[in-house]
């Protein structure tokens, strides 16, 4: 049974990048692109790990990982943050708001895929 990841990301050609390699790797992917749509999918999908954009319109991604940090249902679900404005202190919000993990973009695929196989402790998929 594969692993579920959601992907959120407002930007297409990022959302599909990530999906698309996620997809290659054997992982089961729902990419969601508005930010309100986000807890109801997620709630739905129940997600072995959420990739979580901070700048989204409507809503923050920052925002949303608090949630989810408050839901019984996603609270444990490891969220791996990306974002393209990574300013001095960035991290430490982001870390704060409840994510286990985070990456700047542009994301490169290796960082991106050790990551999410650390997170998910895939560690066969390491070694293949």
């Amino acid at each position: 049974m594969p692993k579920r990841i959601l992907v959120v990301e407002d930007n297409d050609l990022n959302r599909k990048l990530f999906c698309d390699v996620l997809k290659a790797n054997g992982y089961e992917v729902v990419p969601v692109a508005d930010g309100q749509n986000v807890v109801p999918t997620a709630l739905k999908f129940k997600p072995h790990l959420v990739i979580m954009d901070i700048q989204l319109p409507n809503v923050s991604g920052l925002e949303l990982i608090a949630e989810f940090k408050r839901d019984k249902a996603l609270a444990e679900t490891p969220v791996l943050a990306v974002t393209a404005y990574a300013g001095k202190g960035d991290e430490d919000r982001i870390r704060g708001a409840g994510a286990v993990d985070y990456l700047a973009k542009p994301v490169s695929i290796g960082p991106f895929m050790a990551a999410i196989t650390r997170l998910l402790g895939d560690e066969q998929r390491e070694r293949a």
